[in-house]
């Protein structure tokens, strides 16, 4: 069943167009992975999806209903999570009321706030953090605060950007755990990633952009031999 679906979606910028009459969905309870080279139109695709940018043409529809051009808080509050590429988290707070603002999403009662803050943070193995600042984060640790924080408002859908950028190894393997984790507790995951093997790894499907257009999608066997995927990353552009 779509969870999330996008149908001939158009955007334009400066008469550019970075997202070209796109069509795709996401189905609940998959790992679904985006990539494509630079300059394809993910991040923007996200940023359509969570209302941060309007189309110019066509239809997002979540759980059936037309969200689009809605305002990005209001789409949080249907079920619509993200993460940004640039963490910008609230440097006077700690670790810990940081994820607790993401939990006002949907409670407005302290504790209930709270409780649902220690929930997120032993999900996430944060609980080391939990009384540091962001400024006392390493790279990882801040990615894993994006993450939280997001998590706090109880999504049913959650959009990560690029949430490995930055990690070594050890972290990815640790971000790819509670990524799979969250998943099966309920959460459908629609993910941008540069790292290949990461997102061959952890998705059950993979869509690819090429300067706005979904040029492949299947699982990520089929893509991985796809003609017009190795033309595109190959053809000098870098993923991304």
């Amino acid at each position: 069943m779509a969870l999330l679906e996008m149908t001939n979606v158009r955007k334009r910028f400066s008469g550019l167009t970075v997202s070209n009459n796109l069509s795709c969905s996401v189905n609940e309870g998959e790992i679904v992975g985006l990539i494509g080279p630079n300059g394809s139109g993910k991040t923007t695709l996200f940023n359509l999806i969570s209302g941060f940018h309007t189309p110019d043409k066509g239809k997002i529809q979540f759980r059936g209903e037309n969200i689009t051009g809605l305002q990005p808080h209001i789409i949080c509050k249907k079920g619509i999570a993200r993460t940004f590429q640039i963490v910008k988290p609230f440097p006077k707070l700690t670790v810990f009321r940081n994820i607790r603002i993401g939990a006002y999403n949907l409670v407005a009662d302290r504790r209930a706030a709270s409780q649902k803050t220690d929930q997120v943070i032993e999900t996430v193995n944060f609980d080391k953090e939990r009384n540091m600042l962001p400024s006392h984060l390493t790279i990882g640790g801040l990615k894993k605060l994006e993450f939280a924080r997001a998590l706090a408002t109880e999504p049913k859908l959650i959009l990560l950007d690029e949430i490995m950028a930055g990690l070594n190894p050890a972290e990815q393997d640790s971000m790819i755990e509670i990524i799979r984790k969250i998943n099966a507790g309920g959460i459908t995951v629609f993910v941008i990633e540069h790292h290949m093997k990461v997102i061959m790894s952890l998705s059950h499907r993979v869509i690819v952009l090429n300067y706005g257009v979904k040029i492949a999608e299947g699982s990520p066997e089929q893509v991985s031999r796809n003609e017009e995927v190795l033309k595109a990353y190959l053809g000098g552009s870098k993923a991304c």
